[in-house]
């Protein structure tokens, strides 16, 4: 196995006990956090296979709280998340479920608040590095571990090119990008991990582009 930093052997820098069952399902939940693009007020997740039957003791419980609440891996709070986000009127809804998946550590997070929801599927592949492999019916294969952009849109000619035309003027550049469609010339998905963050002005400007719906970020 090639490893590309001493920091894919000894995982992040993390509150215990375990990368893959603590910072992983941490940084799950806080993609879906982004995704959402504010803190939810209402949470459904559904646990598999070893995060089922292991969450509470590894602490998988706590960290996709902590993770909806915005916390880093390493934040101290994230012990407490799950008295922190009663507090702040966040309900949360564990499911152990018994479905077959393709990875021992997957979860099905279904969150949101009045202005809308988010569902998505995330796995913790070790180290406290995670996959994206589902978001909203849309199949995909997203590090959390890059910024990103997901754009939804209209799947037309000319969508693709209307935003990747903005990032190339703001010299944004691309590191891997795929797109997917429930239908032909339904609603597809554009998934841009990109090298760095990007401003509020860049992100007001692809939304308004031609046959866009929705623009989310993940930031790093």
């Amino acid at each position: 196995m090639k490893y590309n930093s001493v920091f894919d052997i000894i995982g992040p820098v993390m509150i215990g006990p375990s990368s893959s069952h603590t910072a992983g399902a941490a940084r799950i939940g806080k993609a879906a956090r982004n995704l959402l693009g504010s803190e939810p007020s209402w949470a459904k997740i559904h646990l598999y296979e070893s995060f089922a039957k292991t969450y509470k003791g590894h602490g998988t419980d706590f960290a996709l709280a902590g993770g909806l609440l915005g916390f880093e891996t390493d934040d101290t709070r994230l012990s407490k998340a799950l008295e922190l986000a009663k507090e702040r009127g966040l309900t949360i809804e564990f499911v152990e479920d018994t479905s077959a998946v393709s990875h021992p550590n997957t979860a099905r997070l279904t969150i949101g608040n009045e202005e809308g929801q988010v569902e998505l599927v995330g796995i913790s592949i070790g180290g406290g590095k995670v996959e994206i492999t589902e978001l909203n019916g849309f199949e995909l294969r997203l590090s959390g571990n890059h910024p990103a952009i997901l754009v939804t849109h209209n799947d037309r000619f000319g969508a693709i090119a209307s935003i990747t035309s903005i990032l190339a003027k703001h010299k944004i550049n691309i590191g891997h990008m795929e797109v997917n469609r429930k239908d032909l010339g339904k609603e597809a998905l554009m998934v841009i991990e990109i090298d760095q963050n990007v401003e509020q002005a860049v992100l007001q400007e692809l939304t308004n582009a031609q046959k866009i719906i929705k623009v989310s970020t993940i930031v790093s």
